[in-house]
């Protein structure tokens, strides 16, 4: 490439990096935006609505809005949580959704590169280089540049070379097939409901889904245990479902982090946003939202440090980030630590779900994404049934409260 220094270099083209790229681009930035392409994340793809008024992302994306979920325990009891007449679960499609995000990144300013990132260099000019290659086997390159913003998943190769510890990051394996929705709608799939399988048999540690997309679904599955099947899963879940008539479009997997890294930014050139930060939420596995929110905060910490020249900057997109997420982060790692341990306790979290209370402020959190505050009477009711099921007193099924 030429010899110029671009003001920042984003590594990875998911919704992290792209949101990055146009952050800094609109702020008049020089941007390259590297993507290797021809990978799509595998992801349920579920979308709350204040993503689309945060990012001002259109309504046409969405292939599909599921207005409620069903929670199926061990022993098969199913409780449907409906959404309310006004709310929904937005569902797009990554391999269209995060091309457009892309292609916005490029209207916005920024340029685009399909790359694979193979290292950061330094020698003796003030700033690093970014080494990447264009093909498999292809000859190495390098472009200068004064930010380098790390966006490239949970095993990102950035933040392993410039962060303490991001190698020991925390993941859960999660596999799906993207299959072509059944022509008839039966009790066992509904285009307008996600599916969330609480079951041993499926998940050990985690859950398995089946999400709508329209035209096709997601079936899926998650797992930190690195001896189970996530493909034996899924055969088993498409076979009890009668989802094995229906066309196999493609097959993905990989690591989703769980945990934020404890540092995003190596004090002076390098941040990192997206999986690469480990902002993925805990329990319930949800990252687009919260990779554009860290990319966003990133983006806006570098931006900062480049106009000031004060790399303490970068610190603010990790402290704003957990400042607004942290606490539901924390309460969602508990959640999971404990009620996806066993499934006796999958069986009684399945049936708390049925509780009115616990639905309203459920989805309240999911589309707003914040901790409802508006309704004391209805926490303190939640904290007594959520403190008598943690006691081992709460009801097993529904056949018990009658």
């Amino acid at each position: 490439m030429s010899d110029q220094i671009y003001d920042a270099v984003v590594v990875g083209g998911g919704p992290a990096g792209a949101t990055a790229a146009t952050e800094l681009a609109l702020e008049g930035h020089s941007v390259l935006l590297m993507e290797r392409g021809g990978r799509i994340k595998p992801c349920g793809g579920a979308v709350p609505p204040r993503l689309l008024e945060d990012f001002n992302v259109p309504q046409s994306l969405l292939v599909a809005r599921a207005r409620s979920a069903r929670m199926i325990a061990p022993s098969g009891r199913a409780v449907d949580m409906p959404v309310g007449e006004t709310g929904y679960v937005g569902m797009v499609d990554r391999e269209d959704f995060d091309e457009w995000l892309r292609v916005r990144a490029v209207e916005s300013g920024a340029e685009r590169l399909a790359a694979t990132f193979e290292k950061i260099e330094r020698d003796d000019e003030a700033h690093p280089l970014v080494t990447f290659r264009r093909e498999r086997g292809g000859p190495i390159e390098k472009v200068r540049t004064r930010m380098i913003v790390g966006a490239d998943g949970a095993r990102s190769a950035v933040a392993k070379q410039a962060l303490p510890n991001a190698e020991r990051i925390k993941c859960v394996f999660a596999y799906h097939e993207i299959i072509a929705s059944p022509e008839e709608f039966g009790d066992a799939f509904d285009g307008d409901r996600c599916d969330v399988f609480y079951q041993g048999k499926l998940s050990p540690d985690f859950y398995a889904w089946v999400f709508p997309h329209g035209d096709t679904a997601s079936v899926g599955v998650g797992s930190a245990n690195k001896g189970f099947s996530l493909r034996g899963a899924v055969a088993e879940m498409r076979s009890d479902l009668d989802l094995t008539r229906c066309e196999t479009i493609r097959r993905e997997g990989a690591p989703i982090p769980l945990k934020p890294l404890k540092r995003w930014d190596n004090g002076a050139d390098v941040i990192v946003a997206g999986d690469a930060a480990g902002i993925v939420a805990p329990a319930s596995g949800e990252g687009i939202y919260y990779a554009m929110v860290g990319g966003r905060y990133s983006a806006q910490a570098a931006s900062e440090a480049l106009k000031s020249g004060e790399t303490k900057a970068l610190k603010l997109a990790r402290k704003h980030f957990m400042k607004e997420h942290g606490r539901v982060f924390w309460i969602l790692g508990m959640m999971q630590y404990f009620w996806y341990s066993s499934d006796n306790r999958r069986e009684r979290f399945v049936d708390m779900c049925d509780d009115k209370d616990v639905q309203q402020l459920t989805w309240q959190a999911y589309m707003h994404k914040k901790l409802v505050r508006k309704k004391p009477l209805a926490h303190f009711k939640i904290f007594l049934k959520d403190t008598a099921h943690l006691l081992g007193m709460g009801p097993e099924n529904s056949e018990a409260r009658s």
